[in-house]
């Protein structure tokens, strides 16, 4: 162990810079990708196919993976679980950057998902056995605004990237990063293993992994699929591996199961996983249009957009540690209440100040509302639904936690892509009709043709409007312009609409968690559950 950094052996707090680092970067790694989706399909000659495997790729394999990570790291330790994860994502970020043809850079994301997958179980793990109960709350409060960061910052550190350097730095930047997170794992956290080996539920992982991919698989690529029967018989194949497994874990339960059914007699962590799932869709369901919406609508540069969004992640950030202290003190139940709401009233403010050429002051109030909603979601949510775990099912907990919240992402964006396609074509081709009278008799047919075939061909990267008129007119353009401004801020208000009602179901799920006594905030064990002798 290196001699200067020997004195921070164990110490709580370097241990959860340790893992906030390494938990940042695979979030980001979310998010931060779809700002260079341009540059990528420009400089590897890729197809739009190509460039969305870029992304779902990611996705796939980290909410596939999750529960088997998380189940390893119980089993082997979560120690060398997390530094195996963070070195697999290093190396696949590397060749990522490094990537001359479109499926070499599927490929390296592929492993990327890998190396996230091993990695985020742990994170959480290592912090309820870093840290006692009454302090867990504050700890949680740093982790959940650096997820809450991570998720947010992606369009912001993506555009800087890309405008200064280029795409391929937004991998590049985690290999350092990656590398400083393996030296402080190897001297800060202490490698604590088991007194007796154990075994893994191999049938268990390959039917979870199985079950998973089927549903992951069908939620990503549905829309483009038009969910034919590929998609349908992927949705019915996920629903008999999960019951296969399900049966399966039955069976297993007294023998180290892959998921031990214990965890959902806890009611805290089964409400708090649901609610985890609503915060995912609402986040994706505020960032995806809004960024199309910038972009495409106002057209802001991609450093602009992230920029634009960069309040409500400092908001996050700032806020987030003072919810986890006061978890501590009073429990996390009403705090992730009153941040659930505010984050649906913010997201309601910003839909109703869409225009087609608002100034952007008119964007920072409720940016800076959703983000002090952000704030005080992710640490009492995480506090909360893991204070009645036990830590040698920590890893289990962890793994089954984040894939729900990944299912989640997954799903907000499946269902945000399909709202926006649908409304969008609509808005676009009944746009057309009702302002072609606008314009001379000879122009107006093949005005509507042009947005009808936009309308047609979708959303790709919001520029179908500028190819829909053509070398037409000026007068003729402009009006194109102000349609599709038009159709996109109608599509995207009731996309929008569903993350807010999402979110305003999880503040009502809330209401089943069960608050914990005074003495169990102490001592992280509720009073009933103890045991009397």
């Amino acid at each position: 162990m290196t001699s200067p950094l020997r004195r921070w052996h164990g110490n709580p707090w370097a241990i959860l810079v340790t893992l906030s680092l390494g938990f940042f970067m695979t979030l980001l790694d979310l998010t931060i990708v779809n700002i260079a989706l341009p540059g990528m399909i420009d400089h590897l000659d890729a197809s739009l196919d190509e460039v969305l495997w870029v992304v779902n790729g990611y996705t796939l394999v980290l909410a596939v993976l999750l529960i088997t990570a998380g189940r390893l790291g119980d089993l082997r330790g979560q120690r060398p679980m997390f530094m195996l994860g963070v070195a697999v994502f290093t190396g696949a970020s590397l060749l990522c950057g490094l990537a001359q043809e479109p499926w070499q850079l599927i490929a390296a994301r592929l492993l990327q998902g890998l190396g996230a997958a091993l990695l985020m179980p742990q994170t959480m793990a290592l912090i309820i056995a870093t840290f006692p109960p009454d302090r867990r709350g504050t700890a949680m409060g740093i982790w959940g605004s650096v997820a809450g960061l991570a998720t947010i910052a992606g369009p912001t550190v993506g555009g800087v990237l890309v405008t200064l350097l280029d795409w391929r730095w937004i991998f590049f930047v985690n290999v350092p990063i990656g590398i400083a997170v393996l030296v402080m794992a190897r001297s800060f956290i202490p490698d604590v293993r088991h007194s007796r080996e154990h075994r893994l539920d191999l049938t268990g992982v390959l039917l979870a992994t199985l079950g998973l991919f089927f549903l992951a698989f069908a939620l990503t690529e549905g829309e483009r699929y038009d969910w034919n029967g590929l998609i349908l018989g992927s949705f019915a194949a996920s629903a008999a591996v999960l019951a296969a497994f399900a049966l399966q874990q039955k069976r297993r339960q007294g023998a180290e199961p892959l998921v031990p059914f214990t965890l959902f007699r806890r009611r805290n962590f089964t409400v708090l996983s649901m609610v985890g799932l609503t915060v995912s869709i609402g986040m994706i369901g505020m960032f995806l249009p809004i960024s199309l919406y910038l972009q495409a609508v106002l057209g802001y540069s991609a450093l602009k957009t992230g920029l634009l969004l960069a309040p409500c992640s400092v908001v996050s950030m700032v806020v987030a540690p003072g919810a986890g202290r006061l978890s501590d003190r009073i429990g996390g139940k009403r705090i992730l209440m009153f941040g659930l709401v505010v984050y649906a009233l913010g997201l309601t403010w910003l839909s109703l100040v869409l225009g087609l050429d608002p100034h952007w002051t008119v964007f920072l109030a409720p940016m800076l509302v959703a983000g002090l909603g952000t704030g005080c979601m992710f640490a009492p949510m995480a506090t909360e639904a893991m204070r009645e775990i036990p830590p040698a099912l920590a890893g289990s907990a962890s793994g089954v936690n984040n894939t729900v919240r990944q299912i989640g992402s997954v799903l907000g964006g499946t269902v945000a892509g399909a709202i926006l396609q649908n409304r969008m074509a609509a808005e676009l081709r009944a746009g057309a009709l009702e302002r072609s009278g606008e314009l001379p008799e000879p122009l107006r047919e093949g005005f509507v043709a042009g947005l009808s075939r936009a309308a047609a061909g979708g959303l790709e990267l919001g520029a179908n409007h500028q190819t829909a008129a053509g070398d037409a007119p000026p007068q003729v353009r402009a009006l194109a312009e102000e349609v599709f401004g038009t159709a996109l801020i109608n599509a995207v208000r009731p996309t929008q609409a569903f993350a807010i009602v999402a979110v305003l179901m999880g503040a009502a799920a809330c209401l089943l968690v069960r608050a914990p006594q005074k003495e169990a905030l102490s001592t992280g064990v509720p009073v009933s559950d103890r045991d009397p002798g």
